[in-house]
């Protein structure tokens, strides 16, 4: 027999005062009632009921046990009515991954605002500049930037980011201010290490056709501020987001190189496991990010 169902019937003996009270609020017969309540005693080996032929009581032992299965059917109440609620409403920790200078610059600005609406949810937030597993890592979500491999995993776009050549006056002064694309491939071009190095810079020039070029350079680094700071050390030309080299720019202390030239907008995702029952807290979240980072940002 199934032991908690045993247990739940036995409690109903003790506070109904009888096996056939039991019985009808269980909806089974007395005699199932004393099948659980001798199932019970065996798998104890100890006594739980005297009964008598118009009652029954609690031995010692019995009513020790009691005490204990009335807190163990409690305590699952409290679990299954916890679990409903997180299954209705927001409520729980989620973990999110970003990389770091788009979760300081973007996403934590916008995070005051979910937390207020949905108090019932925290964040654990982990901010790198590398690629999380979400099974592995636990992870419940995470925003990335550049085209996604097939994986599984949900990928729903956001906004696309603007990024800008720039390098140091200091720099410029040693080696010269590329004017052209192709210029650049006899410069000391830096890039960002996502996934791989990113060394294939696109441009959109004025015919609007794209021109890739392979650039070359000494230094990759797997962090957006690191590499900012390689740039204004005057190590090379860097691709950077506008977001986070505007105000050296504006500063002097970094110069926009190529202004006659777009590059292609940084695509950003947010991923995340598929799931036919996602909980509501996942998908509040979810729907905020995608409101508040989508492409008309």
């Amino acid at each position: 027999m199934d032991r908690l169902t045993s247990i739940e019937v036995f409690v109903r003996v003790v506070e109904l005062g009888g096996f056939t009270a039991a019985a009808g609020a269980s909806d089974i017969s007395p005699t199932m009632v004393s099948n659980h309540i001798q199932a019970l005693e065996r798998h104890l080996g100890a006594k739980l009921l005297n009964r008598t032929t118009r009652r029954q009581s609690l031995t010692e032992i019995g009513a020790a046990y009691y005490a204990k299965c009335v807190d163990i059917l409690a305590r699952i109440d409290a679990a299954d009515s916890e679990a409903q609620n997180m299954h209705t409403k927001p409520a729980g920790k989620l973990r999110i991954s970003a990389p770091i200078t788009l979760g300081s610059h973007l996403l934590v600005p916008a995070l005051s605002d979910y937390l207020r609406d949905f108090p019932d949810v925290s964040i654990d937030l982990q901010l790198n500049d590398r690629v999380v597993d979400l099974v592995e890592e636990g992870f419940d979500a995470a925003l990335r930037f550049g085209r996604m491999p097939d994986s599984g995993l949900v990928v729903r776009p956001l906004r696309s980011l603007n990024r800008v050549i720039c390098a140091a006056p200091r720099y410029l002064d040693a080696r010269g201010t590329p004017a052209t694309p192709e210029d650049l491939r006899e410069h000391n071009c830096l890039a960002f290490h996502y996934i791989t190095p990113e060394r294939e810079w696109q441009f959109d020039g004025s015919t609007k056709e794209t021109e890739t070029i392979e650039v070359s350079g000494q230094l990759s680094v797997n962090n957006g501020p690191a590499l900012l700071q390689a740039v204004l050390s005057g190590i090379g030309i860097a691709m950077l987001p506008d977001y986070l080299v505007q105000e050296s720019i504006d500063a002097g202390r970094l110069v926009r190189l190529l202004p006659g030239y777009d590059f292609p907008r940084a695509p950003l995702q947010l991923i995340y496991l598929p799931d036919r029952h996602m909980t509501p807290k996942l998908r509040s979240f979810i729907d905020f990010v995608t409101m508040r980072l989508d492409g008309k940002s």
